[in-house]
């Protein structure tokens, strides 16, 4: 059972070698954390060639969550109300339809006290 679903800002601070992404991710259970579908293609298309294989190792420890009609739904609705940019609003709609804290840096966008869903769990 998934707790929580990582945006892409966490793991890019992780492969980038920042320490506090790092202990984070390190103190979870990646059987309890996903990520999407948008935060893999995030990750891989700011990938160098040589580093590929490596950083598939490391996404593939975490299950991925796929966007269906119901999320699309949803998340036209988030974008509308909120603003957000669509991978944002992905991001949300994944983590409120499978009932997720969404692990992000970005408050800007996803203010944890405006959005009890969010979790943010360090910052820089």
């Amino acid at each position: 059972m998934h707790n929580r679903l990582l945006d892409s800002v966490i793991l890019i601070d992780h492969l980038n070698n920042v320490p506090k992404a790092t202990k984070f991710l390190m103190g979870l259970n990646p059987d309890q954390t996903a990520i999407s579908v948008v935060t893999r293609a995030e990750i891989l298309v700011g990938v160098e060639d040589h580093d590929k294989e490596k950083v598939i190792v490391f996404l593939d420890q975490y299950d991925v969550l796929s966007i269906d009609k119901n999320i699309a739904d949803l998340a036209a609705g988030l974008r509308k109300r909120h603003g957000w940019k669509l991978p944002d609003a992905f991001q949300a709609a994944l983590a409120a339809y499978h009932n997720l804290k969404l692990c992000t840096r970005n408050s800007k966008d996803f203010n944890p006290k405006k959005h009890l869903f969010v979790e943010i769990p360090y910052e820089l």
